[in-house]
């Protein structure tokens, strides 16, 4: 039955045009495109959002960013102190969307998931940037809607271009 939600979930990414899609601003894609492989099968947040509850969603952000900010139902991994520990009750074949500031250390994190054997795993193009950008909800660390979106430091923060949402470094 796993494998069969598994092929479901790549066709409905498949289905759905994830190749076409990039963010709501050219400059940001030219950067992601610098920054991101691509080893990491990307999901992007229109797609995301209508799946979101479907999915293991990790946050791999260090923790003061996860308390600030973070999308609603995600489980903190960090990513300085990543083990293998924090994700060892997720099934194998789960289907798990990672993300963080923009995607670069959700791709690094990505990688090492499937070097463990996770078969079913998406970076978010853009993370929760581009998920802010677009208007969809965050929460804070109780899981309280918020308008603060942690923007790692103020070099990266240009690219949280949401003003409905506060830049918290």
């Amino acid at each position: 039955m796993k494998i069969i939600h598994s092929i479901l979930f790549f066709v409905f990414i498949i289905l759905s045009g994830s190749a076409q899609q990039t963010t709501m601003d050219d400059k940001f894609d030219r950067k992601l495109s610098k920054m991101l492989s691509g080893s990491v099968p990307f999901i992007y947040v229109n797609e995301l959002e209508k799946i979101q509850d479907k999915v293991v969603l990790l946050d791999a952000r260090e923790l003061e960013e996860y308390q600030v900010s973070r999308l609603g139902g995600a489980i903190h991994i960090g990513y300085d102190r990543f083990n293998e520990k924090s994700v060892a009750d997720i099934p194998l074949d789960a289907d798990i969307v990672i993300y963080c500031s923009i995607g670069y250390r959700s791709e690094k994190i990505g990688k090492k998931l499937q070097k463990m054997g996770y078969t079913s795993v998406r970076n978010l193009y853009g993370s929760i940037f581009e998920w802010a950008n677009q208007d969809k909800p965050i929460v804070n660390g109780k899981s309280l809607p918020t308008t603060e979106v942690h923007c790692y430091n103020k070099k990266w923060s240009k690219w949280m271009t949401n003003p409905k949402y506060e830049k918290v470094y």
